[in-house]
C-alpha cells in the first residue's frame, strides 16, 4: 500500500544535523605508501624465517608463553599459525608444566583459553590462602606483572567460574593500591587494562600500541620487532587499495547528494570492518562488510529522522515482500535506498554462487527484512510516544545495531569455513551472534557487557565454531567498544575516531 498522503517537504522533516564527512572521495583516491608487497617480499620473507626459527628455538615455558603472546598483540601470530597451534598443543598436553609463578600461569590459561583449549581456572587453586580457602594469598599483592596478567586472563571467565570473579577483584583492588608508585611506562599499561582489558581490545589499535611498547623493553626481539612495523605497513597499503574500490562504489551511489540527510562515513565504517577482520587475506569480508554496514547505516537515517511513519511502514513492507513493483510508488528517496540494496544483494548473491556454489539471495533479503521490522518498531515507539520497557528494548536493540545482518552476510563470504553445515549452521552460530551484537548495543554498561562476554565466551568453549566465525564475532564487539569508548565514533569524524584512522590506515611506522 503506496502512502496516501503528500510526502512531507523538507522543512516538515527532521534532521540530526551530521557534519559531512572530512574524508572526500578524491581524498582517498590520491592515498599512498612507499610501502608496498611488491618492494618488500624478500625483507618480509626473511625476517618471518628468522622469527620461525626463533619460536622454533624457544623451549622455556615461560619465555615461550611470552614470545606467543608478544606476537599475537604485535599483530604477526597470523603468519604463524600452524608454529603457534604445535606450540599450544604441546603445552595443553604437558601435564608437568606446574608453576609458582602467577605471571606464567596467568598467561597459559589466558592464552589456551582464548584458543578455545579446554582448560581449568583451577590452575588458579594454588595461589589461594590454605587457612582462607577462595581467596589469594596477600603475597602476591605486590607482584604487579603477576596481578596484570591475572586480571587479563579473569576476562576469559564464563559464568559460574567464581575463582576468576575474585581473580578480578584481587587484582582490580592490588593493582588500584600499587599503581601510584610505578614507574610511568608501567603505570601507563595498568592503567589501560584496568579501563579495557586486552581480550576487549580491538586488534590494530592494540598492535599499533604494543609495538610503541614493545620497542622498549630491553628483552624484546629486534627481528620479532622489525616483523611487526614493516608487517604494519605492508598490511595499510592493502587498506589503501580497497579504500579506493570503495571509494569509487560508494561515489556511484552518490548518497551525498541523493540522500544528502544521512551519515556520509565510508572511512569510520571501513575502519571498523578492518577491526572486523584486519589481515590481508580477509579483503571481500572487509569490502562486503563496509558495503553492508554503510548502506544499513542509511537506512537506519531514515528510518531514526527522516521519514514519516507512513512511508516508513510502506519501505517496510516492501523490503520484507521484497516487491520492486510496490517500491516504484513510494518517495524518490526511498527509491533511491532500495536500488542500492538490491544492487548490493545481487553482487553478493551473485559471487557467493560463483566462490561456493551457494544460492543465499533469499537469506540476503530476509536479513534486510529482519533489519526493517526492528527499525520499524523503534520508529512506532517514537511516533507513538511509547518507551519500551529494558526487556523489550533489548529484544529489539540487538538487532537494530545491523550486526546480526553484517555477520551473517560475512558467513556466505566466508563459505569455505562452514563447508557443508549451511544453511544449519546460521541457527547454530545464532547465540554467539547474539552476544556479540548485544555487546554492540551496550556499548557503555559495564556489568552487562561483562555478563555478555561470558556468555559468548561459553557458546564458544562449547561449541566446535570455525575460527573464522568465532573471530568475526569476538571482533565485532572488540571494534565497537573502540568506536563508541569515547563517544559516537559514526556520529562523528574527528577525534579519537580520526586519530585511530590515521594510525591504522595512512601513517606508517618509522622504520
Amino acid at each position: 500500500m503506496e502512502p496516501t498522503s503528500q510526502s512531507l517537504n523538507e522543512e516538515q522533516r527532521r534532521t540530526a544535523n551530521y557534519h559531512p564527512s572530512i574524508w572526500d572521495p578524491t581524498a582517498i583516491l590520491s592515498f599512498t605508501t612507499p610501502y608496498t608487497y611488491e618492494l618488500y617480499a624478500t625483507q618480509l620473507e626473511d625476517l618471518k624465517q628468522k622469527v620461525m626459527k626463533l619460536l622454533a628455538s624457544t623451549k622455556d615455558t615461560t619465555a615461550l608463553l611470552k614470545l606467543v603472546d608478544s606476537m599475537k598483540r604485535l599483530g604477526v601470530a597470523y603468519h604463524f599459525q600452524e608454529q603457534i597451534q604445535q606450540a599450544f598443543n604441546q603445552l595443553n598436553s604437558d601435564l608437568n608444566l606446574v608453576s609458582n609463578d602467577l605471571s606464567t600461569v596467568a598467561l597459559h590459561f589466558r592464552l589456551l583459553r582464548e584458543d578455545c583449549y579446554p582448560i581449568t581456572a583451577g590452575l588458579f587453586v594454588c595461589f589461594w590462602m590454605l587457612q582462607n580457602y577462595e581467596r589469594f594469598m596477600g603475597s602476591l599483592c605486590e607482584d604487579v606483572e603477576g596481578l596484570l596478567r591475572l586480571n587479563e586472563a579473569s576476562f576469559m571467565a564464563i559464568q559460574g567460574e567464581k575463582i576468576l570473579e575474585e581473580a578480578k577483584a584481587f587484582s582490580s583492588e592490588n593493582l588500584k593500591n600499587v599503581i601510584a608508585k610505578l614507574e610511568k611506562v608501567e603505570a601507563k599499561q595498568v592503567q589501560r587494562s584496568l579501563e579495557v582489558p586486552l581480550y576487549w581490545r580491538m586488534e590494530r589499535i592494540e598492535a599499533r600500541n604494543f609495538i610503541d611498547s614493545y620497542a622498549m623493553d630491553d628483552s624484546n626481539s629486534s627481528v620479532l620487532l622489525d616483523l611487526a612495523k614493516l608487517d604494519y605497513n605492508l598490511i595499510q597499503s592493502v587498506y589503501q587499495q580497497e579504500l579506493k574500490q570503495l571509494a569509487e562504489w560508494w561515489r556511484e551511489l552518490d548518497f551525498k547528494e541523493k540522500l544528502s540527510f544521512s551519515r556520509n562515513r565510508l572511512m569510520e565504517i571501513y575502519f571498523w570492518a578492518t577491526g572486523l577482520s584486519f589481515e590481508p587475506q580477509y579483503a571481500k569480508c572487509r569490502i562486503c562488510s563496509t558495503k553492508y554496514a554503510c548502506l544499513a547505516t542509511v537506512v537506519d537515517d531514515i528510518y531514526d529522522i527522516y521519514g514519516s511513519l507512513e512511508e516508513l511502514e510502506c519501505f517496510t513492507k516492501a523490503v520484507i515482500r521484497w516487491d520492486v513493483k510496490a517500491v516504484q510508488e513510494l518517495p524518490g528517496y526511498m527509491r533511491v535506498m532500495f536500488s542500492g540494496i538490491l544492487d548490493f544483494t545481487n553482487e553478493l548473491a551473485q559471487q557467493t554462487l560463483k566462490d561456493h556454489g551457494l544460492d543465499v539471495q533469499p537469506y540476503i533479503k530476509e536479513q534486510w527484512a529482519i533489519l526493517c521490522r526492528a527499525y520499524i518498531t523503534e520508529a512506532r515507539w517514537f511516533y507513538g510516544g511509547q518507551t519500551p520497557t529494558f526487556d523489550e528494548y533489548i529484544k529489539n536493540a540487538w538487532i537494530s545495531t545491523g550486526s546480526l545482518g553484517g555477520l551473517v552476510l560475512l558467513c556466505f563470504v566466508e563459505a569455505d569455513s562452514i563447508g557443508n553445515q549451511f544453511p544449519n549452521c546460521l541457527k547454530d552460530y545464532s547465540q554467539l551472534f547474539y552476544w556479540s551484537s548485544l555487546i554492540t548495543r551496550l556499548s557503555d554498561d559495564l556489568e552487562l557487557i561483562s555478563n555478555s562476554w561470558k556468555k559468548s565466551n561459553e557458546e564458544i568453549l562449547n561449541n566446535r565454531f570455525p575460527r573464522v566465525i568465532v573471530n568475526l564475532s569476538k571482533n565485532l564487539a572488540r571494534t565497537a567498544q573502540c568506536m563508541y569508548q569515547h563517544g559516537d565514533g559514526l556520529g562523528t569524524s574527528t577525534g579519537v575516531t580520526k586519530d585511530c584512522i590515521v594510525s591504522s590506515i595512512l601513517k606508517p611506522i618509522p622504520i
